[in-house]
């Protein structure tokens, strides 16, 4: 089969230096379960009411208009998956985000939105 390129003398440069940026499969998976994570809208409610600190799930039901029960699975699928953490405060649960770099995600995110919208 003959080799396809787009006719620029400089096409396998280019190649070279894109397939240098692409990620190997099993990462390409772990940063697109991220963004599924973040996906869901009742997860991102979460997540944003998070980035303004650290609460328990009684204060994220009020903000997601959800039960404990959905809450608790919404907070669990998180945990498991890196986003979030939990920590034990008394007979309370608080959570928090689990890194930096999961706000500075949402947080660019929502950077975007407001050039959408200008």
């Amino acid at each position: 089969m003959k080799k396809v390129t787009c006719g620029k003398k400089e096409h396998e440069a280019t190649m070279r230096r894109v397939k240098e940026g692409i990620l190997a499969s099993s990462d390409v998976e772990k940063v697109c379960k991220i963004f599924r994570m973040l996906s869901e809208p009742t997860r991102m409610k979460i997540v944003l009411a998070l980035l303004k600190g650290d609460v328990c799930v009684y204060h994220l039901m009020e903000v997601c208009d959800g039960t404990q029960s959905g809450v608790s699975h919404q907070l669990r699928v998180l945990r498991d998956n890196g986003i979030v953490k939990a920590q034990r405060i008394g007979q309370n649960v608080e959570y928090s985000i689990a890194d930096e770099h999961i706000r500075e995600i949402v947080e660019m995110g929502l950077a975007h939105l407001q050039c959408a919208n200008d």
